[in-house]
């Protein structure tokens, strides 16, 4: 019934010209223009583009949301780390020397605090799963309880072997060194870099985990003058040590640093800004009714492309990075959108947003929903505009289209004027704000031109945009929009399973157990937004919202803690995983099965 309806509704639509061309160049231009600086999430840039959309909302006559007196709605967010003064001192025979922050770098997933323990020394810090070919464990025989682990960065420089050389590789990462060190007891971990290793004698520099989960002990990396205290009067030099360890011997042991102890303070500071999404509405103009359809874009971008996913050249690298269709370009369109839906009779409202922080992981729309700014079960659908400046050879690309039954007749009605040569992707699990959407039972939809060779460059400029192209999408998107607006039900959500299991990935796991991880959140433990259906999590009994907290005998604090207790099982031997589910623990029993 309610497909029928929709699809009525849809072949009775007019063909309207909903777009101008003058006006979404003009958008574009603006958006993308050097004075915002590549419009990144929390910056200057994106303040004046925020402010530019406010004033376009109060020039086409749209309300803030109920209960809002404001179209800026704000979340925080952390934007990097600082260390804010971690110390490190040494004391050996009555003697103490302190070593100040020239020397000394907490690392950005320490925790903040004091500690002072004996040392010992535990080579690289590798730990290879029993089941590696070629095990290697740097704690091997090593008392390690209650003290603090110095270990070396990297790993083994001279391993000829190729295949051995890369599995010390793939457990090389510092989380991973620093996990095993408090696996093995210790309650605090220092990290220097060898005189054979490259960056010889320097700390580590900080960085930034964007996951911004804890490691629940206290780890900091020192420099050489360190180093060269802390072996002072040994029997054999650090370089020495380390030219044994190189090798690659797995039965080169650590040993204990006698007679001197350390203090550890660490004081890292997580660096918060403010983002804003921009959200307003056009109000329903008939009968009583408090759904909405939701239409949006992201038009935050990435600066001047500092924080990693700038695909710049090595000429352009710090150039503003203006976005023209990443994602001014969706953002224009639904500008255009509304101005043909404010002179329309409206059974629902319409909402309009556009989200910041979707480059930095789909921030903006993430708070929107879990703050519940409308209600998920208010909403009957969502339909994202991302990327659509790059119209070529008339083809134009309907994501989502698997999120609801409805969807596959609807869109070919609304095109019937616009004409596009339409290909029609059904997974929902999009790398853009409509996944968020998808992920709170409601039916999405994303519009995409496709990828190009100005994908995250200096060279996304306004210039190369199609905007006769960008014209006949805003007639499609409106033509969506319309239908979903009138017809009295909305489109029915569907459960689309995921072809691949999500979440960090550290060299190609052979493990495989069917949990979804929810976006990284300051929460102990793994919450899961999902289970793959028929997978071992499902079979052991895990739902969505259960939070990890151990898995075989591991504590699990976060992703990596998690994916590094996988490491550990083996394929078709029961495993106990101990779950958080509505304030209760639950232990139940998860059988791995084999990655394909």
């Amino acid at each position: 019934m309610r497909k029928s309806l929709l699809i009525a509704v849809l072949a009775a639509l007019p063909f309207v010209a909903v777009a101008d061309e003058a006006d979404l160049r003009a958008h574009v231009e603006f958006l993308a223009s050097p004075l915002l600086e590549g419009r990144l999430t929390g910056t200057e840039g994106e303040h004046i583009a925020a402010e530019y959309l406010e004033a376009q909302f109060r020039a086409r006559g749209l309300k803030p949301l109920p209960g809002h007196d404001s179209y800026l709605m704000p979340f925080e967010f952390v934007s990097g780390m600082q260390d804010e003064g971690s110390s490190l001192s040494l004391t050996s025979g009555g003697e103490t020397k302190d070593f100040a922050k020239e020397h000394v770098v907490g690392m950005s997933f320490s925790d903040n605090g004091k500690v002072t323990a004996p040392l010992v020394f535990a080579g690289y810090g590798i730990k290879t799963p029993v089941s590696s070919e070629s095990p290697y464990d740097s704690f091997q025989g090593l008392d390690v309880k209650g003290k603090i682990a110095v270990v070396l960065r990297y790993y083994p420089e001279d391993v000829k072997e190729e295949k051995f050389r890369q599995e010390l590789s793939r457990y090389a990462g510092l989380r991973f060194k620093v996990m095993n060190a408090r696996e093995a007891g210790a309650v605090g971990v220092i990290v220097i870099t060898g005189p054979n290793s490259p960056n010889a004698g320097k700390t580590v520099p900080i960085g930034f985990d964007t996951s911004v989960a804890g490691s629940q002990i206290i780890a900091v990396s020192a420099d050489g003058a360190f180093a060269d205290a802390l072996f002072a009067g040994a029997e054999k030099s650090l370089k020495d040590i380390q030219t044994e360890l190189d090798s690659g011997n797995p039965h080169i042991a650590g040993f204990e640093i006698k007679n001197k102890t350390a203090t550890i303070t660490t004081a890292i500071k997580k660096d918060k800004r403010e983002g804003h999404n921009v959200i307003g509405y056009l109000p329903a103009t008939e009968g009583a009714t408090d759904k909405f359809v939701l239409v949006g874009a992201h038009y935050d971008h990435l600066g001047h492309g500092d924080g990693g996913d700038s695909l710049a050249g090595e000429g352009d690298a710090g150039k503003i990075h203006p976005g023209a269709d990443d994602n001014a370009s969706g953002v224009s369109v639904v500008l255009e959108m509304i101005d043909a839906l404010a002179k329309e009779k409206r059974p629902r409202n319409v909402a309009i947003a556009f989200w910041s922080g979707e480059e930095l992981g789909v921030m903006g729309s993430q708070a929107f929903v879990d703050k519940a700014v409308i209600d998920p079960k208010k909403i009957n659908a969502y339909l994202n505009l991302d990327m659509v400046g790059y119209v070529k050879d008339n083809k134009l690309t309907v994501q989502g289209i698997g999120s609801a039954p409805e969807w596959s007749s609807i869109v070919e009605k609304a095109n019937m004027r616009p004409g596009f040569d339409l290909s029609l992707g059904r997974d929902p699990y999009l790398p853009t704000d409509a996944s968020v959407f998808y992920g709170a039972n409601i039916p999405v939809l994303n519009l995409f031109t496709g990828a190009h060779e100005n994908y995250h460059k200096p060279s996304d400029t306004a210039e190369k945009l199609n905007y006769e192209g960008m014209d006949r999408i805003a007639q499609l998107g409106t033509n969506i929009t319309r239908a979903l607006m009138i017809a009295e039900e909305g489109p029915t959500y569907a459960v689309v399973e995921r072809t691949k299991q999500e979440g960090p990935s550290h060299g190609g796991s052979r493990i495989y157990t069917g949990t979804i991880p929810d976006d990284p959140a300051e929460v102990e433990g793994l919450k899961l937004s999902g289970v793959m259906k028929d997978g071992p999590a499902a079979k052991a009994g895990l739902e969505k919202g259960d939070v990890i907290v151990e898995l075989g005998g591991r504590k699990v604090a976060n992703i990596y803690d998690y994916m590094y207790a996988m490491e550990g099982m083996k394929v078709g031997e029961k495993t106990t995983v101990v779950i958080i589910r509505n304030g209760g623990k639950l232990t139940k029993e998860i059988t791995p099965e084999a990655r394909k």
